[in-house]
């Protein structure tokens, strides 16, 4: 009889044992889930912070792009402006060349016409100096 009681005990402690180990066990096992849990929870975040970093970085560079599409549009009608002016300039100076060579044409012109009478006095001159002879 006593050592069926032994017996009975020893295994009652064996099942506490065991219990004991589950239980452990279980815990480790909620540990390893709490943690791997926490681990999710950090990549998770850091994937969104990462995803929001990018979203600014994108609209960053948009809004460069815009910027400098924008600089290119004035810097190129700065240039066809500048090119207009040139143009204008060019035809003015050429508007003024033709003037002068008008007034040069005029001048020489008036010139001819001065030499003509000059030498209609002269022969006037020369006439008269004759019939005084």
């Amino acid at each position: 009889m006593g050592r069926k009681t032994q017996r009975g005990q020893q295994q009652q402690q064996q099942q506490k044992q065991q219990q004991q180990q589950q239980q452990q066990q279980q815990q480790q096992q909620q540990q390893l889930l709490k943690r791997q849990l926490r681990q999710q929870q950090q990549k998770l975040q850091q994937q969104l912070h990462q995803q929001l970093q990018q979203q600014l970085q994108q609209q960053l560079q948009e809004q460069q792009q815009q910027q400098q599409q924008h600089l290119q549009q004035q810097q190129q009608q700065q240039l066809l402006h500048q090119q207009q002016q040139q143009q204008q300039q060019q035809q003015q100076q050429q508007g003024l060349a033709k003037q002068q060579q008008q007034q040069q044409q005029r001048q020489q012109q008036q010139q001819q016409l001065l030499q003509q009478q000059q030498q209609r006095q002269r022969q006037q001159l020369q006439s008269q100096q004759q019939q005084q002879q």
